[in-house]
């Protein structure tokens, strides 16, 4: 066992590793300013009914049926520091959502970033009920208490009401409430029953979302939500198997690789996730309130707070309701969470990722440095017996018993381990795929420039842009500088590792860097360079273990 081996068993890691993901896979307290969205459930209150209208907080007066129905559905968009957000009147639903401090591409005329996929024509946030006990809720048209259609909040907050009324006297109201240092958007949803029937049923919020078929080789992507305090991630594959969760639910979200939309209730309960995914990638997260009775003159408010934005968990950690557990690198997150934020610490001195992802690396290879000497100074020693090894194969060839026990006795003779070489290496496995989530699935990395053409280390480095296709190569075709000289360390430390094994394992170890040339050639430079490096810090370890060894 010595390094090739290990390097062989990255290899094939990294194949189970994109087979299963292609296969399987479709891994404190809130601000004062957020205090008026933060809301309770289950609140209920006695409203007189009455015929021809339901009189609602702020002194506004329901309009007929008839007059809402005519009047065409108006946009109101709010903007503030943080975000911009389209409300359209019809089902009083979010069209659009645009980030003001993330672009879509690095392009300096880059549009903002929308977090609501173009596909989702009827938006997100629908509100229904589970037994379709309010008629006419599904093509409702609300209408606004403001008579503008853009609101700009620089300070503070504000509160916009959509509300629609039934033809039996139900009124649904939804109140966003908007304030302007935060990212949460609070929800109040009232269903006044001015009707003479009582209302037994199930409220629905639902999150939409919309996923291409194309399958995310890492990381997740797709429905999750914090249930009875434990995160659950549910690959698009398994919907259909399993569409409805129960427990203690602190939140629901839908996500993307840096992106998240979510919706939180003040006050968890028991209570249900249902997902459904329709044709060609459409996904629908509803939160099904518990069964309520609302009797004819009363009022059931529900409260939630909204969130669209980055995947950070620094922002995240900071907002509360435990949303940074919605961020999970894997098997070994345990570690990757560690590595996220000595990065961020290490950027916070050097304001370049680059330069932060180098010296993790180095503080990385420093911690391993006496797996790796301990290793290196192992293959030496096998290197030195290779003669005596080859001769006892050529004598004993025939009687493989008697072969074994001659191999072992030299290895007692010389205090060989002979996994000495291997086990070290195997140690720093999980570190690397916690590494490969993290640098794949940290924001931070979004858009982060680095040095000349690498201006973007989540995405793969190219140098020029080509008219043409390139094989193994995903769009955009370019030079891929930084895999190619990840390739070529790759290559200077199999030639400097020992030569051992039969010729024909020798010339699988020499072809396994232009094989990992053509894996990372689509993986983002952040990764790319952290592996570069290492590999840089290795063959300067290995090149100093071999001088002093001679």
């Amino acid at each position: 066992m010595e390094q090739p081996r290990f390097i062989l068993a990255i290899a094939l890691s990294f194949g189970i590793l994109l087979i299963w993901n292609f296969f399987f896979v479709d891994n404190t307290p809130v601000k004062k300013t957020e205090e008026k969205t933060e809301v309770q459930q289950g609140v209920k209150t006695e409203t007189p009914a009455q015929e021809s209208s339901v009189q609602a907080p702020g002194k506004t007066v329901y309009q007929s049926v008839s007059a809402q129905q005519s009047a065409a559905p108006r946009v109101i968009r709010v903007k503030t520091p943080y975000y911009s957000v389209d409300i359209n009147e019809k089902g009083a639903v979010v069209t659009s959502f645009t980030l003001s401090k993330y672009k879509e591409t690095t392009d300096n005329d880059s549009p903002n970033k929308e977090l609501i996929p173009k596909e989702l024509e009827k938006g997100t946030v629908t509100t229904g009920f589970d037994g379709q006990s309010v008629l006419g809720l599904e093509s409702a048209i609300f209408t606004s208490d403001t008579k503008d259609e853009l609101i700009e909040i620089i300070e503070g907050g504000k509160d916009v009401l959509f509300f629609w009324k039934s033809e039996k006297g139900v009124v649904i109201e939804k109140k966003y409430s908007f304030s302007s240092d935060t990212y949460m958007v609070g929800l109040e949803i009232n269903v006044i029953n001015g009707s003479g029937e009582p209302i037994k049923d199930s409220l629905t919020v639902s999150l939409h979302s919309y996923y291409p078929a194309a399958k995310s080789a890492v990381g997740f992507e797709g429905p999750s939500a914090l249930l009875n305090n434990s995160l659950e991630q549910v690959p698009l594959d398994d919907i259909e198997g399993k569409g409805v969760y129960t427990g203690l639910l602190k939140w629901i979200s839908v996500q993307d690789r840096y992106f998240m939309s979510s919706l939180i209730p003040k006050t968890p309960v028991e209570t249900n996730m249902r997902l459904l995914l329709k044709d060609k990638g459409f996904l629908e997260a509803q939160y099904v309130n518990p069964q309520k009775e609302i009797r004819p003159g009363a009022q059931e408010q529900i409260k939630f707070n909204l969130f669209f934005g980055p995947k950070s968990v620094k922002l995240l950690k900071s907002l509360g309701y435990d949303l940074n557990l919605a961020i999970n690198f894997g098997w070994f997150d345990f570690i990757a969470k560690p590595f996220l934020y000595f990065m961020n610490f290490l950027y916070g001195f050097i304001p370049n990722y680059g330069v932060a992802i180098i010296l993790l690396t180095i503080a990385t290879k420093i911690i391993f440095w006496p797996l790796g000497t301990k290793s290196y100074k192992s293959m030496n020693e096998m290197k030195k017996i290779q003669p005596l090894l080859a001769e006892v194969k050529e004598k004993y060839g025939n009687d493989k018993k008697r072969m074994n026990e001659e191999v072992m006795s030299l290895y007692k003779t010389y205090k060989i381990n002979p996994l000495g070489g291997c086990l070290p290496m195997v140690a720093q496995i999980p570190v690397f795929f916690a590494l490969y989530r993290m640098l794949y699935e940290a924001i931070e990395l979004r858009h982060a420039p680095f040095l000349l053409w690498i201006k973007d280390l989540s995405a793969p480095d190219r140098l020029f842009h080509f008219s043409f296709s390139i094989p193994f190569m995903e769009p955009p075709y370019g030079i891929p500088v930084l895999t190619i000289i990840m390739g070529a360390t790759m290559f200077i430390q199999q030639k400097m590792t020992p030569a051992v094994g039969d010729p024909m394992q020798q010339k699988m170890m020499m072809i396994l860097p232009v094989v990992f040339t053509v894996i990372f050639v689509n993986f983002s430079a952040g990764l790319v360079l952290y592996w570069m490096i290492n590999n840089v810090l290795s063959i300067v370890q290995q090149y100093t273990i071999s001088r002093k060894a001679a």
